[in-house]
């Protein structure tokens, strides 16, 4: 396939949905675009862009209300379904049949495709050796990790060879590994079988692998181009500053993400922190705001020109949860010395299974402590037993002075927690859903009425929205707010930022660095191997078995490398490393 052929033309696209008041919204606004074939082709934009709505247009899947697309030649309009027999669409939440196993999702698939019996045993072989899934063919899909799901679920996209492949945020909730093992097939079909892929992804570093990225925000295309062309916009502006001995690289993140008129952008990277200064911003006024803190040059990224173009465009979203007062605990007066949470020779089986084995660790008051590790490896589970949410099967567990053994509930009252998935009422406005929760955490009255007035105010949030129908930025923010509305010691906040944007992720991140400051100690579990250097501690945790504990620094010089290396990186060496010595020792014996 000649890369110069066009595989979808775009030309004043337009699609509108109701508003909950009545009117309506634009979710693609005279979108004009062309996209090469036997290429990768990025979208990527904040929550709400319209990166969806797009991909499903392009499938066929929803009417266009005006202008033209045309999809491998094909009027998408005139013929839907000569589209879609000849491309795969795999969205955001795949239907996998969780009851069958790994073969009967790739059977059921093949038959709902009409893929021919013939052609099917090599294609099924290929596929799962693709996703290295040929040894996990009997195990049904509901007992696979996130990131086996994830290779299932494109497996099962790809039962046939489409002409194109869109993928609609592949690897959200996936972690470092499985995310590198997805792309590995993508790329893999891409030069093999010169298939064309168009993916929309929040992540920025994915972006940069693709051969054309649009920029989307409000159902508008703010630029196009290669990402080596679209990094030129940030030229001599990006620098990397090291905040002083004792500083933690979010304190000065924050100092200079709350200077918008002199810094763009700026989030914690090895220890130091990476931003990008307004032009006009001269030496001067850089210093005033930098202390003492040495800054040096540095390459410009995808991210940094996805940044600027967002900060143009979206200044009073950038803004909405930054300069608000933090939540002061209900227990602000706790000793600051002893530890809000003590975990020791924490252990918890399923039958045979170990999921956690022997986990121990501290966490200090306005502490933010990471628990990171791959799908499956046993921190979600970690993460419940902290919350209160599953009994241990041995092992002492305190939280905020409570023994979770003997005072489950009183401990509860003193902790919130936002799940990963969003577990609020979707047919109950913001102002019901805060409401609601406030009354289950024992708020009353005129105290009641006074959280949810503040809690609006400082997540920037409608009242009498729909809750269910929110953009996921903020569906976010909801789920914050009640997780916050009781003022409590402790903050669990498993996988928050998974699905949304990099502007609506720095603006949590604002909050959070305010609320650990207010003395709210956060424990968080998150994909995004970035945010752990918002951490004052990580624990890396794989097969229940903590790998490394320490700040972001010492980890990285576990991983091999005196600070230099990226958190990403250094996650992807030391879970290596750890199997590699458990593959030696299982060896041996």
């Amino acid at each position: 396939m000649n890369g110069a052929e066009i595989t979808v033309s775009v030309e004043a696209l337009r699609k509108t949905f109701e508003a909950p008041d009545g009117g309506a919204v634009a979710a693609v606004d005279g979108i004009s675009m062309t996209v090469r074939a036997g290429e990768l082709t990025a979208l990527v934009g904040p929550d709400g862009a319209g990166k969806t709505t797009l991909m499903r247009m392009i499938a066929g899947l929803l009417k266009i209300d005006a202008g033209s697309l045309r999809v491998l030649g094909l009027d998408v309009a005139a013929d839907p379904q000569s589209v879609q027999d000849r491309i795969s669409y795999m969205p955001q939440r795949f239907g996998l049949y969780e009851d069958l196993s790994v073969q009967e999702n790739l059977d059921l698939y093949a038959d709902l495709h009409g893929v021919p019996q013939q052609e099917r045993r090599d294609r099924f072989a290929r596929m799962l050796e693709m996703t290295d899934m040929a040894r996990f063919t009997e195990r049904p899909a509901g007992k696979l990790s996130g990131g086996m799901k994830q290779k299932l679920g494109l497996a099962c996209t790809l039962v046939r060879s489409p002409d194109l492949l869109l993928l609609d945020e592949p690897s959200v909730g996936v972690d470092p590994l499985s995310r590198r093992d997805l792309w590995k097939i993508v790329q893999q079909l891409v030069d093999e079988e010169h298939l064309s892929v168009i993916v929309s992804t929040a992540y920025m570093d994915e972006a940069e692998r693709c051969a054309q990225v649009f920029v989307m925000n409000r159902g508008r295309l703010l630029a196009e181009g290669a990402p080596e062309t679209l990094r030129t916009r940030a030229q001599g502006l990006t620098f990397t500053a090291t905040p002083s001995e004792g500083m933690p690289a979010r304190e000065l993140q924050a100092r200079l993400i709350d200077a918008p008129d002199r810094i763009i952008d700026a989030v914690p990277s090895g220890g130091s922190v990476r931003f990008i200064r307004q032009p006009e911003t001269d030496d001067a006024r850089l210093r005033d705001l930098l202390h003492d803190a040495p800054i040096e040059p540095r390459p410009e990224e995808l991210e940094d020109a996805f940044m600027m173009l967002l900060r143009q465009e979206e200044a009073e979203v950038a803004t909405a949860l930054t300069d608000q007062p933090a939540s002061e605990p209900a227990s602000a007066q706790a000793d600051q010395d002893k530890p809000v949470i003590v975990v020791r020779d924490l252990v918890r089986k399923f039958g045979d299974f170990t999921a956690v084995a022997s986990t121990s660790f501290d966490v200090a008051r306005g502490e933010i402590f990471g628990l990171l590790g791959p799908n499956g490896a046993g921190k979600t589970t970690t993460f419940r037993m902290l919350c209160g949410l599953l009994p241990a099967t041995s092992g002492h567990l305190e939280v905020a002075g409570l023994n979770l053994r003997t005072a489950r509930a009183a401990a509860r009252g003193r902790i919130g927690y936002v799940s990963q998935k969003f577990a609020l009422y979707g047919n109950l406005s913001v102002r019901e859903n805060l409401e609601f929760f406030g009354g289950a955490y024992g708020l009353r009255g005129k105290r009641l009425k006074t959280r949810v007035a503040a809690s609006l105010e400082q997540f920037g949030l409608d009242p009498s929205a729909q809750s269910g129908i929110l953009p996921a930025g903020y569906k976010q923010r909801l789920a914050m707010a009640t997780g916050l509305i009781h003022q409590p010691d402790i903050l669990f906040l498993d996988e928050p930022t998974s699905g949304i944007d990099p502007l609506a992720r720095r603006a949590f991140w604002r909050t959070i660095t305010a609320l650990a400051g207010g003395g709210v100690t956060i424990i968080i579990t998150t994909h995004f191997m970035e945010e752990a250097e918002y951490c004052d501690r990580i624990a890396i945790q794989d097969a229940g078995r903590v790998l490394a504990l320490g700040t972001p620094r010492d980890v990285r010089q576990q991983a091999g490398d005196a600070g230099v290396m990226d958190m990403n990186s250094a996650f992807i060496a030391i879970v290596e490393q750890g199997r590699a010595k458990h593959d030696a020792k299982e060896a041996a014996a």
